[in-house]
C-alpha cells in the first residue's frame, strides 16, 4: 500500500526558513497531483499548495503564495515544500496528500509539526 511520509517539521523562528519533505513509499499507481495541507489546532484542514507530478504546474494558497515553494523531485518520488518569511500563523500540522486525478486527495501522510514562534 502507498505511504507518504512527512519530515522537516520543527520549531523555527518568525521571518525563518524551513523545508519538508515528503516521501512516498509502497507506490501502486503514480499520482497525478500532490500536495500540501495544514490543520492548526481547533480549525480546519486547509491548502497550501499543490504540484501537477509530471508537468511541475503548481498552485498556491494566496495565504502562502510568494513566500512558500512546492516542488519534486521525480527520480526520488519526493515532494519539498520550501517555506520561505515564516509566520506565526503558520503553525500547523502539515500534511502531504495525492491523488490519482480523480478530484479528491485521497492518500495522506501522518502529518508534521511545524512552529513558527514570534
Amino acid at each position: 500500500q502507498v505511504q507518504l511520509v512527512e519530515s522537516g517539521g520543527t520549531l523555527v523562528q518568525a521571518g525563518g526558513s524551513l523545508r519538508l519533505s515528503c516521501a512516498t513509499s509502497g507506490r501502486t499507481y503514480g499520482f497525478y497531483t500532490m500536495g500540501w495541507f495544514r490543520q492548526a489546532p481547533g480549525k480546519e484542514r486547509e491548502f497550501v499548495a499543490a504540484i501537477i507530478w509530471s508537468a511541475g504546474r503548481t498552485h498556491y494558497a494566496d495565504s502562502v503564495k510568494d513566500r512558500f515553494t512546492i516542488s519534486r523531485d521525480l527520480g526520488k518520488n519526493t515532494m519539498y515544500l520550501q517555506m520561505n518569511s515564516l509566520k506565526p500563523e503558520d503553525t500547523a500540522v502539515y500534511y502531504c496528500a495525492g491523488n490519482l486525478g480523480v478530484g479528491s486527495y485521497d492518500y495522506w501522510g501522518q502529518g508534521t509539526q511545524v512552529t513558527v514562534s514570534s
